[in-house]
């Protein structure tokens, strides 16, 4: 038994010494690795503090033109124009009619609205009666009788037959006015209406005591000075209308105020948009064949702020009046904070996780621990975390280094997106890395070029943000007042600028819009 105690006892302690053995060796080699293969430590490049950013204005438009459908100028003046005119004559007979009453009645029918060479024509036909009453006089039959010496007639004694005698005679009118207008809009907010009427009577006659009368003669002179005055009347109401200017002075304090801007990203600020309208400005009417026209539209200053402001806007006194416009149109300017946290968030997502060569192929392996984004200057610099190690052995040495990398940033307005072009490793990084082994540093040029294809940052969803945010501010402008239909919307937006300071990165864009209106009923 001894013996083989004494055998089991060798055999334990060959056991205890091969495990101090490995254990040293292991020792050795976690020497020799540390020795050869350190930590890759970089200190970060040293970067020029920027000023911050100046708030951003640009200027934004809105034109809209103002369809008035002749059909609606037909039935306000249905509902506004007196269907019924009435007048009296002095009598043309005085030595042959004693007390005469000499009146006529007309009645208007529809009126027909056209429009041509920017012309509006309103026109409707007139029905009524020429009513003539009184007594025949006593002079009437001497009168007779020296007309009828000079004629060799009975007409004298006809006309004594009838003296003393009662008449009541009627005759038939007919004919039409046409009012035309060539409206014209003043700097003033006022429009000019021209109007100029025309009024013609069918020819229709009476006989009165065998003197006839010419009835068209009588009562044109008397329509026209009632129509004149009626169209004059209706040009100073038109002319003193301050419904243009009122209708323009609530749009202009709607429009003037600060747009909640939805933060992009959970840990972005609610930005506001200032819109601060400065001028006002107009073409002149036009008339086709549907409708009369007038196009308005208005210049805003428009910014981003922190906060909600309550910007001043002064109603222009003085409308501008410029060339024809053919269309409606939107195009409002909007720059766009977003806070490099946010930047950080989306370059992180795109790059964590990469390896590199992505083939998995080569000596070494390098993969992106994580990322970061600074400004300086004119280049963002970018802070890589990444672990390299070699796949040629079993062991897979390696380690962990921070690169820096310089990228300058550049829209791609076509794709909207922002990339980092002329990538170059900072001197420091490539030292440090260098440290990991010669074929570590080989593989930085697949990592340069992998950071050249994605170092792109998606601009789309804050566009899409914004495009949503003006579109739902346009949108109140649909709810306009009875008797006016408009229609606005956002059709596009464009990124077409980038600026930043320390914190925020600044994208400007512009959206572009369709904006018109359709009056369906005129103010009383």
């Amino acid at each position: 038994m001894a013996a083989a105690d004494r055998k089991t006892a060798r055999v334990v302690v060959r056991i205890v010494a091969g495990v101090v053995v490995l254990v040293g060796s292991f020792a050795g080699a976690l020497w020799a690795l540390n020795a050869f293969f350190p930590a890759a430590r970089s200190r970060p490049p040293a970067v020029a503090a920027m000023p911050p950013l100046k708030p951003a204005t640009r200027t934004s438009t809105i034109t809209a033109p103002i369809a008035i459908a002749l059909t609606t100028v037909r039935d306000a003046l249905e509902e506004r124009a007196p269907r019924n005119l009435t007048g009296k004559s002095d009598n043309p007979l005085g030595e042959l009619l004693g007390k005469a009453d000499i009146g006529w009645t007309l009645t208007r029918g529809p009126f027909a609205v056209a429009g041509r060479s920017e012309a509006l024509t309103i026109s409707t036909a007139l029905n009524g009666t020429l009513r003539i009453t009184g007594q025949i006089a006593t002079q009437a039959g001497n009168i007779g009788g020296t007309l009828g010496n000079l004629l060799n007639s009975n007409l004298g004694q006809g006309l004594q037959k009838i003296t003393g005698r009662t008449l009541d005679q009627r005759a038939d009118l007919r004919g039409t006015v046409v009012v035309s207008s060539r409206p014209i809009l003043d700097n003033n907010w006022r429009i000019e209406p021209n109007l100029n009427a025309q009024v013609a009577v069918g020819n229709s006659a009476l006989s009165i005591a065998g003197v006839k009368v010419d009835v068209a003669g009588q009562v044109k002179p008397l329509l026209d000075r009632t129509v004149n005055e009626q169209v004059g009347a209706l040009t100073a109401r038109i002319r003193n209308d301050p419904a243009l200017e009122l209708a323009a002075r609530r749009e202009w304090a709607r429009m003037c105020r600060s747009i909640s801007l939805r933060g992009v990203g959970a840990n972005a600020p609610d930005l506001w948009l200032e819109v601060r309208p400065i001028r006002a400005f107009a073409a002149q009417p036009r008339i086709d064949q549907n409708a009369l026209t007038l196009t308005l539209g208005v210049q805003a200053d428009t910014r981003i702020t922190p906060v909600e402001t309550k910007p001043d806007c002064p109603f222009p006194q003085q409308l501008q009046i410029v060339q024809q416009l053919d269309q409606g149109r939107v195009a409002i300017g909007v720059p766009i904070d977003v806070p490099f946290t946010e930047v950080n968030r989306i370059i992180e997502a795109q790059l964590k996780g990469r390896n590199f060569p992505e083939n998995g192929g080569g000596e070494w392996a390098i993969t992106v621990l994580g990322a970061s984004l600074a400004p300086a200057g004119d280049r963002l610099l970018i802070s890589l975390r990444v672990k390299a190690r070699e796949q040629k052995t079993f062991f897979g040495f390696g380690g962990e280094a921070t690169l820096y990398v310089w990228g300058r940033p550049v829209l791609d307005r076509e794709k909207q997106v922002l990339r980092l072009t002329d990538i170059s490793l900072d001197v420091q990084s490539q030292s440090a890395f260098g440290l990991l082994g010669t074929a570590a540093k080989a593989a930085l040029p697949y990592l340069q070029n992998a950071l050249t294809e994605n170092a792109v940052i998606d601009l789309k969803p804050f566009a899409a943000s914004a495009q949503q945010s003006i579109g739902a501010a346009l949108a109140e402008f649909h709810e306009a007042q009875p008797g006016v239909q408009v229609d606005a919307k956002i059709t596009a937006l464009q990124l077409v600028d980038i600026e930043y300071d320390a914190k925020i990165l600044r994208i400007v864009a512009e959206a572009q819009g369709t904006m018109q209106a359709a009056v369906t009923s005129l103010p009383k």
